[in-house]
């Protein structure tokens, strides 16, 4: 049995500074979506710590893709750009979907079902810095926003445009195309939380 990950209320002020206990997971996303590895660099990290909010560190290469029309900060449609996500799953199928790119848009989504956002105002503090042929992202967001019972996730990163467009995931999700939200291919957060960086295929439930 995969134990749940239960979180605490998130505190109703949304400050920094409390001294309190931190879970901290790490993913690198380092193959295809289909499973193929990677190169090096081309690898993308998401650091994620739970203590008294959701805080993220997110670092990819920086492809210079075209940014969204729109000035940074929420962007609907992130996805269709160049982009690093994280998904968190919990039970009954609700999750949470976390979306940054380089020049700071971001996509926060609440789900129930299968594609199914039933949130999408989520409130996110995000900041990007780009240098060096990467970037390098910071995201705080409510530790309430997360589902019940966080049990297992998956993350990816998307850059390039056309034919030439990569889809890029932790744990694959193998199929006819590339589909983010194949629930059941996602791992157990625990793989994350021991540093256990193998690429498989988990079947949730």
């Amino acid at each position: 049995a995969v134990e749940a990950l239960r979180p605490r209320p998130a505190k109703a002020d949304f400050q920094r500074g409390r001294s309190v206990d931190v879970a901290r997971y790490r993913f690198e996303v380092r193959s295809t979506w289909n499973g193929q590895p990677l190169r090096a660099d081309e690898y993308a990290r998401i650091e994620l710590h739970l203590g008294d909010a959701i805080e993220l560190e997110i670092e990819a290469a920086d492809y210079g893709d075209p940014a969204p029309t729109e000035p940074a900060g929420r962007c609907d449609g992130l996805w269709n750009f160049e982009v690093v996500e994280l998904f968190l799953l919990g039970r009954d199928e609700r999750y949470l979907e976390l979306e940054f790119g380089p020049y700071g848009h971001f996509l926060a989504l609440s789900l129930a079902g299968r594609r199914q956002v039933v949130a999408s105002d989520l409130r996110v503090e995000y900041e990007v810095e780009r240098r060096a042929g990467r970037w390098h992202g910071r995201a705080r967001a409510r530790l309430d926003e997360l589902p019940p019972d966080v049990v297992a996730a998956n993350a990816y990163a998307i850059h390039g445009q056309g034919e030439s467009r990569r889809y890029l995931a932790w744990q694959p999700v193998p199929g006819p195309l590339p589909d983010f939200h194949r629930l059941e291919r996602f791992a157990p957060l625990s793989r994350a939380a021991a540093g256990d960086q193998r690429v498989g295929v988990f079947k949730a439930g």
